[in-house]
């Protein structure tokens, strides 16, 4: 085992989200053929934190969440599918990665601020791919994604928090269309909150902790 360990603390999505989320990849698999679907080893998710922990200390980073998870109420975190959108990948010319783009309620917010808190103490920095997981499909892991996880905080949390489900890669042009197609905005609800261990471009690849948090539920 490395190390470090590339984790992504994320809540699971509902049945309403996931049948979104499954038809727009169908989608972008009809411009891209060979790209990947949302399966076991790419597990449709909001991630709340990106970061590198050190392997050794996982149990107690599992701990460490299980507490902020007793304290929160699930009713608070209110979800909301408004756009799709996309970021291009630098290792795919031509080619861009998109999500469902989600509006978090104050709730999540907080939630994620304690997530941070809480794990701060076994974080570490200088990850490398040794701390992903590949896969014969996905051998590498890009600078894009390393880069991605160092600097999440507070780079892409907090105020700089862009919450989204990643659904699928497609070519630019197809984004471009898809994107300006009209969107029915929908409430949907977390089903579970759990850590994975990340693979390339911030798939969730290996679950590694889960817990139950839907809304009217105790974690």
């Amino acid at each position: 085992m490395s190390d470090l360990t590339a984790v992504d603390i994320l809540m699971l999505p509902d049945e309403t989200m996931l049948g979104r989320a499954g038809a727009l990849n169908e989608e972008m698999r009809k411009s891209v053929p060979d790209g990947f679907a949302l399966d076991a080893h790419h597990t449709p998710h909001i991630t709340l934190l990106q970061r590198y922990v050190r392997s050794a200390d996982l149990d107690r980073v599992f701990e460490a969440v299980g507490g902020v998870l007793g304290g929160a109420d699930p009713d608070a975190l209110e979800l909301r599918g408004v756009k799709v959108a996309h970021m291009e990948i630098a290792a795919q010319p031509g080619r861009g990665l998109a999500g469902l783009v989600v509006q978090p309620s104050q709730g999540v917010l907080d939630l994620q601020g304690s997530l941070i808190a809480a794990v701060e103490p076994f974080v570490e920095s200088g990850g490398t791919a040794a701390a992903y997981v590949t896969t014969a499909e996905e051998p590498e892991i890009n600078e894009d994604t390393i880069n991605y996880v160092e600097g999440y905080v507070p780079g892409h949390s907090g105020k700089n928090y862009i919450a989204h489900v990643t659904v699928g890669y497609a070519e630019l042009d197809f984004l471009a269309e898809l994107e300006g197609k009209p969107f029915d905005a929908f409430p949907f609800h977390v089903a579970g909150l759990a850590i994975f261990q990340l693979g390339n471009n911030g798939t969730a690849q290996r679950e590694l902790k889960k817990w139950d948090l839907r809304a009217g539920s105790a974690p």
